[in-house]
């Protein structure tokens, strides 16, 4: 399903047309990148062109922007993110920008307690909104795939969710447990279906569109406010980092989270293999034995 991009939300200089990002948005997808990453290609390049003042902006120009995005202390998956846009930017342009990927930090993700998730989860009264919380949760899914979700990829007698079309274009199955899956069931009984591009999509807003991962995201900040939780962590953090958190702190096998996370790279989900001191001092006695 392709991304509508709303042009119009964009505030632009007087130098700086649509057309110059819809020039860019097939650009983009002649490079074979997915919707998701166009869109957000496209907004960290608006931002560039919009500092230039200029849709045509010089490599001078993009040492002071890259300057100062440095200067606001945003994480290095961020900074190399607005590289790779703008590098791909200049490349439609015909000339090219030095950009070099930054290292990432090997720091330990943030993540909610079980305890935390509960309270969200004790915030939600809104029946639909409880479902995506909990599919979310459950599946460990990331915002986008949440909203792609169509009637026809749930399975409710054998418990999964059919993944189309995930990060990196791949396919997956992930499961979902009984509590969510009676949500879920709630939910349908009362849901009126509605044909969306030939498909019927699980959760669509109450002005009949699927939902956009930004109103996800403000949705999920809602309710954890509501529950009294001050920490950092946003969506994804709920709905990804801490399964795999809780998961491997109660023994699960890194391989099956990788399997369920659907990591490509071990590496990926090594960085959840963090647990409290004292999980990790409980598996440390329980494991460390001499005696048979």
């Amino acid at each position: 399903m392709r991304l509508k991009i709303d042009w119009n939300k964009i505030s632009l200089p007087e130098k700086i047309s649509n057309n110059t990002l819809d020039n860019f948005h097939e650009h983009l997808r002649e490079q074979g990148l997915r919707e998701t990453t166009i869109e957000n290609y496209i907004g960290n390049v608006q931002r560039y062109i919009k500092s230039a003042g200029s849709d045509n902006p010089s490599s001078d120009d993009y040492s002071r922007f890259r300057a100062y995005l440095h200067s606001q202390n945003l994480s290095r998956s961020t900074l190399n993110q607005y590289g790779y846009a703008i590098k791909a930017y200049h490349e439609m342009l015909g000339n090219n920008v030095d950009f070099k990927r930054i290292a990432p930090n090997n720091h330990i993700p943030l993540y909610f307690s079980a305890d935390e998730v509960d309270r969200i989860f004790a915030s939600v009264h809104n029946l639909k909104h409880l479902a995506m919380l909990q599919v979310l949760f459950y599946g460990c899914l990331r915002a986008t795939e949440l909203c792609n979700l169509n009637d026809e990829d749930v399975n409710l007698q054998i418990l999964t969710l059919r993944i189309n079309n995930g990060k990196g274009g791949r396919d997956g199955i992930v499961y979902i447990k009984d509590e969510c899956a009676r949500i879920l069931k709630d939910y349908l009984a009362v849901r009126p279906p509605l044909i969306l591009e030939r498909q019927q999509p699980l959760f669509y807003t109450d002005y009949g569109q699927r939902w956009r991962r930004v109103d996800l995201y403000h949705m999920f900040a809602r309710y954890k406010a509501k529950a009294g939780i001050n920490k950092r962590g946003g969506l994804h953090v709920f709905s990804r980092h801490t399964p795999a958190t809780i998961m491997i702190s109660k023994g699960c096998d890194l391989r099956i989270v990788q399997r369920l996370l659907r990591h490509k790279d071990i590496r990926t989900t090594l960085r959840y293999a963090h647990v409290s001191d004292t999980v990790a001092r409980d598996w440390y006695n329980k494991s460390l034995k001499l005696e048979s």
